[in-house]
């Protein structure tokens, strides 16, 4: 009886240090391409209640300004999107009742590419930028919007997205080597002290995110990146 009251202070006690700490965010990210079928909003509201994420970013949304009731999942209250007016790319942020958010900046452009906003997650500043790059030229146009929004970078970003580009051979089932642009994505990354959370954490594994019909090969496109001194 003795040993279990024992155990149940230091269990308080870790308790109390993560409480203290911060409580735990999780970011998930996907592209939906498309959501102006009901069916698959439903699907994707249910999805997004299952993996009851902190933050959720979606890209490819192919909704226009006026549709953010469209996005509307209970418990994520709080949109922020940037659509363009033709429904084509688009992207949306939704953050959880469960935190306490408040934005103070938000950028974004009107060919719905990309979404960045600044403001503090229980009263920690972050920085999260959610990217949709298009299909052709991805490389050379994710490290044109770092360069853009280089001064909002800094410890407490997170950049998400479907950037349409793997970073390294291994994010490809065919090993294909990376070419320049590719290769002067990842200097601009390295030098914004910005690295591939994944990666980092799983260097060996392959975790595909993407299946091309056309050619039958698997690649992860999608990456959540974040500064070195933030990968802790």
């Amino acid at each position: 009886m003795g040993r279990e009251t024992k155990e149940t202070e230091e269990k308080r006690k870790t308790r109390h240090k993560m409480v203290v700490v911060g409580p735990h965010v999780s970011i998930i990210t996907l592209n939906v391409n498309g959501l102006n079928s009901p069916i698959k909003r439903h699907r994707v509201a249910g999805w997004i209640k299952e993996q009851d994420p902190t933050i959720c970013c979606l890209q490819e949304t192919h909704l226009s300004p006026k549709d953010k009731h469209r996005l509307r999942v209970k418990g994520w209250r709080t949109i922020l999107q940037a659509n363009n007016e033709q429904k084509k790319a688009g992207v949306a942020i939704l953050i959880s009742d469960k935190v306490d958010f408040k934005a103070k900046q938000i950028k974004k452009d009107k060919e719905g590419q990309y979404i960045m906003i600044k403001g503090t997650l229980h009263q920690e500043d972050i920085t999260l930028i959610n990217i949709y790059a298009p299909n052709t030229g991805a490389p050379k146009f994710v490290k044109q919007l770092l360069i853009e929004l280089k001064e909002d970078i800094n410890n407490n970003t997170i950049i998400v997205g479907d950037l349409n580009t793997p970073l390294t051979p291994m994010d490809r089932t065919s090993r294909q080597k990376i070419n320049t642009e590719i290769i002067e994505l990842n200097e601009k990354l390295d030098q914004m002290d910005l690295i591939d959370i994944y990666r980092t954490l799983h260097p060996k594994t392959a975790g595909y995110t993407f299946f091309s019909s056309a050619h039958g090969t698997f690649s992860r496109i999608d990456h959540i990146l974040g500064t070195k001194a933030n990968i802790n």
